[in-house]
């Protein structure tokens, strides 16, 4: 017999703690460290432990603006993560009729645990500091009339973007999508069974046709239909670029930054026939991309790895695939402001100069895809952000250069997130004469 302990014991509370120390040190990216967690852990400890995780990320800047007001030097890497996750506890914790019970609970798992990860002497630090951190939460969320400063520590974003977006939303709009970000996301998928197959009943319809709501605690449900092909986990507002492309059966179509592709698979799931033509950068998130376009059932796929800046249609044609097509869609790479909810990391990895690097490249690229658009042809040009300068703007300066003469804006689509209950996105539809 082995001596070994079992892996499915490690709890949700050490890991997390591990993965948020890492996060400290490093600033990974939070679903790459999830995603590191090891095989073993089981499904309920993994579900917790993530949503430790994703907790701490997302409530980052008030928790660490609370500790700061506490402690003058913060304490090493795992001894911090201790105090983050205490803290996310408390703020969960807020409003409940037991709240002073789960209080001494949380104050007392986390010295316990601190002896574990750091030592007895840190332990006591832990023990004084979560007992004056309750009350240091405890506070109510800024006034109506509120300073970016105030808004930005209480619902941890960076100040820099809370200032941009209260130019571009306003006041109310600004305070409701801070309240959206805050909140956990919620888990949408995509049915992609046979036509009349029956849809379990634990998935929830929503307005969006096609997508549907996956309830908490159902993952033991979820995962057949995710591996039978079943279901694909995808937000709603991804349908908004596939929507005003409109593909149709038997075309062959562009799909010119596809990786990871879920855009690809829902294009073909539509189609039925043809052939889709999927490109992206060489890279990590390739075997995403093959992974998901193994799961098209009629429509041919072809994968490319091209960099679209470069000479795309002189790799095309080596791959003997078309040099121009009647339909491209280019979801560019972005700045992510729309799908916070999901990428609660993104807001901390933001720098000011990133949106205008954004809007640069998301240029260029628009001007690589339309040159693969043939005569009478149609393009997408899409956004999982909700910032005007990577949307209306790049689209404006297109055409404002000569590359956009032949095109005209047919039609555009935009969601804000708080509005609509579901990610942000934006998408642009181009007919080239």
């Amino acid at each position: 017999m082995s001596n070994a302990a079992p892996s499915a014991a490690i709890g949700a509370w050490p890991a997390a703690i591990g993965l948020i120390a890492r996060w400290l040190d490093r600033r990974e990216r939070i679903d790459e460290l999830i995603d590191s967690l090891p095989p073993g852990i089981s499904g309920p400890e993994r579900a917790r432990c993530q949503h430790l995780v994703f907790g701490v990320v997302r409530h980052f800047g008030r928790l660490d603006a609370a500790l700061g007001r506490l402690i003058a030097h913060p304490p090493r890497f795992p001894t911090r993560a201790v105090l983050l996750m205490a803290g996310y506890e408390l703020i969960e914790a807020t409003g409940s009729p037991e709240a002073d019970g789960l209080v001494a609970k949380i104050v007392h798992h986390a010295v316990e645990q601190t002896k574990g990860v750091a030592s007895k002497s840190e332990a006591g630090l832990v023990n004084a500091v979560v007992r004056k951190l309750a009350a240091v939460l405890a506070v109510p969320p800024p006034p109506k009339i509120a300073s970016a400063d105030a808004l930005a520590e209480y619902y941890s974003h960076p100040d820099w973007l809370v200032r941009r977006w209260l130019v571009d939303f306003g006041a109310e709009g600004t305070r409701q999508l801070l309240e959206w970000n805050q909140q956990p996301a919620t888990v949408y998928a995509r049915w992609r069974g046979a036509e009349g197959e029956p849809i379990p009943d634990f998935l929830k319809a929503t307005p969006w046709p096609g997508f549907f709501e996956v309830p908490s605690g159902r993952w033991s449900q979820v995962e057949p239909l995710l591996h039978g092909g079943k279901i694909y986990l995808q937000d709603p507002g991804t349908r908004l670029a596939v929507d005003l492309l409109a593909p149709q059966a038997g075309e062959t179509i562009l799909d010119a930054c596809a990786a990871p592709g879920g855009k690809s698979l829902m294009m073909a799931d539509r189609m039925k026939t043809g052939k889709i033509i999927a490109m992206d950068l060489p890279g990590p998130r390739i075997e995403r991309l093959k992974k998901n376009l193994s799961r098209t059932n009629s429509v041919e796929v072809a994968l490319v790895q091209a960099d679209l800046l470069g000479d795309p249609a002189t790799v095309l044609s080596e791959h003997k695939l078309p040099e121009t097509f009647a339909a491209v869609l280019i979801d560019v790479p972005c700045s992510n402001t729309g799908v916070m909810r999901h990428r609660a990391d993104v807001k901390w990895r933001l720098d000011p100069r990133d949106i205008d690097k954004h809007a640069r490249q998301q240029l260029a690229l628009l001007h690589a895809a339309a040159r693969l658009v043939a005569p009478g042809g149609r393009l997408v040009y899409s956004t999982c952000s909700i910032d005007p300068e990577e949307n209306d703007r790049v689209v404006r300066a297109f055409f404002d250069s000569r590359a956009g003469g032949p095109f005209k804006l047919e039609s555009s689509a935009a969601t804000l997130p708080w509005v609509v209950g579901h990610d942000g996105a934006a998408a642009f539809l181009l007919r080239k004469s």
